[in-house]
């Protein structure tokens, strides 16, 4: 067999065209890109203004079974279906998140596709690309600085400093930040006070920036944003110390969408980018809106599992701006299935049906779980050169059990060949009309009923239990009129349960709620459960040991 080329290889090798020219092709008119080199732009404010009275095209999400060590390929299959539905003569554009520098030196090595289904430039997209992560971790520390020195020039707003809700961020793994004191040193220094960092990812700046409209709903929310509370428990908000305006223009460019290609020439739409696990999980608004006037299909995609990204994409992200998804994607892959089915990582290379059979009870439920909110959806078996003939059988028949259909998808060796029969099935699926889309659950639900129906009807929990304290939390919170928000349930990504080692559909756990912390300029409540960390720590062997520049000057190890 001749060598396999790895990502970054074929992602060198592309065959790249003029930014301008891929924006040609969606009508935007050169003065309307802002380019950043000659393979990348970002979209006009102005431009994407214009486009409000036109019609929508198709909104297709792409989601996946819950991750493991194996890989399932979601955001490859995401930028394959984009691929196969342009190779199938319809005009389609692929909406994805940014990588974030964490989980770059940590673990996963990359965010831009895999194979022959990548968005270009990889190294870019990886790395600083067009300094939107830089922005939003710079206007959230920019809005801790104001706190600090607010209080230090006399408190008018008479900040309790044991109350502030405000930490800062950046977007790195280093568990040494997750709490630490602050403002040591002297009278010069500030008054000391516990804080700690959270990773870009989960800052309350990316959400808002993943859901505003545009610059002046940017600034508003940006305004709403709860700093910290009073002695007598009433909230200070980060305009009462006039945050807003300076913040809002550090994100200026930030807010508009990033435009790049696929190693097809494809458009792609690249932008904001928080965690699924501890954040909403979806690219932003601003960009799917876009995206939707200039294109008849758009193929966006959630993260890790549909009991993360998916639900959060219904419940959060198309609730907020009006969104109606016509068909969803399930990825899955066929040794995923047998690790569910509790194969070692190993011994996936061997046949073994009845441990595929056992672990499709993971994608079942997943299967069930979109189609509770109305969206047709369609499995695609992300194929490995190890799957056998039988084991992918399997997964397509215990599919049909379920009235859904599997579809084997060979994109990350073959690009858009491999996945024209996705391709097709999602153009009838979306032309269908099936779609009935609805969240959840309502807006006037109260909020614990609200992570109580999504515990038990996605996670298929018994119960979630709660400490009086933060019973009482959500209660004030109701109170102060923030009832109607949906809740982001920040959850490990490896299992339905709060227990990364449970796999499968484990049903009737209890999901502990640790803590939850009110995002007034997001809209949302965020629900922190089990062992989740807002900052995640690096592995014992990160993928930074394996990235470097060889003597070429290429980057190599992004994968």
């Amino acid at each position: 067999m001749a060598d396999v080329k790895s990502d970054i290889e074929i992602a060198r090798a592309a065959s790249k065209k003029p930014i301008i020219e891929i924006g040609g092709k969606l009508g935007i008119p050169p003065e309307h890109l802002l380019p950043y080199g000659h393979d990348k732009a970002k979209i006009s404010a102005e431009f994407i203004a214009a486009q409000k009275g036109k019609k929508n095209g198709k909104l297709i999400l792409v989601t996946a079974i819950n991750p493991t060590p194996a890989g399932e390929g979601k955001t490859t299959t995401t930028v394959g279906l984009g691929d196969g539905l342009n190779r199938i003569g319809k005009k389609a554009i692929t909406c994805i998140r940014e990588a974030s520098l964490g989980p770059c030196f940590g673990v996963k090595g990359g965010a831009a596709g895999g194979g022959y289904a990548q968005v270009v430039p990889m190294e870019d997209m990886n790395l600083h690309f067009t300094g939107d992560f830089h922005a939003i971790t710079s206007a959230h520390n920019l809005l801790s600085a104001l706190i600090d020195n607010h209080i230090y020039w006399g408190n008018e707003q008479n900040i309790d400093i044991r109350r502030i809700a405000w930490r800062r961020v950046m977007d790195m793994n280093d568990r040494a930040l997750r709490h630490i004191v602050g403002s040591l040193g002297g009278v010069a220094n500030g008054y000391p006070r516990e804080t700690g960092f959270d990773i870009t990812v989960a800052s309350e700046v990316m959400a808002i920036l993943c859901l505003s409209m545009d610059l002046k709903d940017l600034e508003k929310r940006l305004g709403n944003i709860i700093i910290g509370y009073r002695r007598d428990k009433s909230p200070v908000f980060a305009r009462d110390i006039k945050a807003d305006g300076a913040m809002t223009v550090l994100l200026k460019d930030a807010m508009q969408p990033n435009l790049v290609q696929t190693l097809e020439n494809n458009p792609a739409f690249v932008h904001g980018g928080p965690f699924a696990n501890i954040a909403h999980g979806c690219n932003s608004v601003i960009a799917t809106t876009t995206a939707l006037k200039l294109a008849d299909y758009v193929v966006t995609e959630a993260g890790f599992g549909a009991d993360l990204g998916a639900e959060k994409f219904f419940d959060i992200k198309c609730r907020k701006a009006g969104l109606k998804p016509d068909a969803a994607v399930i990825v899955a892959t066929v040794r995923a299935m047998k690790m569910n089915g509790g194969i070692k990582k190993d011994e996936l290379g061997k046949e073994n049906i009845e441990a595929v059979r056992k672990g499709c009870a993971n994608l079942g439920r997943h299967v069930q779980n979109v189609k509770k909110f109305g969206v047709p959806v369609v499995v695609a078996i992300n194929h490995f050169i190890s799957d056998t003939d039988a084991e992918i059988q399997a997964v397509k028949d215990y599919v049909a059990t379920l009235g859904a259909e599997a579809i084997l998808c060979k994109h990350w060796a073959q690009g858009s060949a491999g996945i024209e029969a996705l391709a097709h099935r999602i153009v009838e699926l979306a032309e269908s009309g099936l779609s009935q889309f609805s969240p959840l659950y309502p807006d006037e639900m109260p909020l614990f009923q609200k992570i109580e129906t999504i515990a038990k009807d996605i996670y298929h929990a018994g119960e979630v239990i709660a400490d009086k304290s933060v019973r009482d939390q959500l209660r004030v919170w109701e109170d102060q009129g923030y009832g109607h928000l949906p809740v982001c349930m920040a959850k490990t990504q490896y299992s339905f349960s709060t227990d990364p080692n449970l796999r499968g559909a484990p049903s009737g756990h209890t999901v502990p709620v640790r803590e939850v912390r009110l995002s007034a300029g997001a809209g949302f409540v965020v629900v922190i459960t089990g062992e989740i960390m807002t900052m995640p720590g690096l592995p014992k062997v990160p993928s930074s040991e394996k990235i470097f520049l060889n003597e070429e000057g290429f980057i190599e190890g992004l994968f």
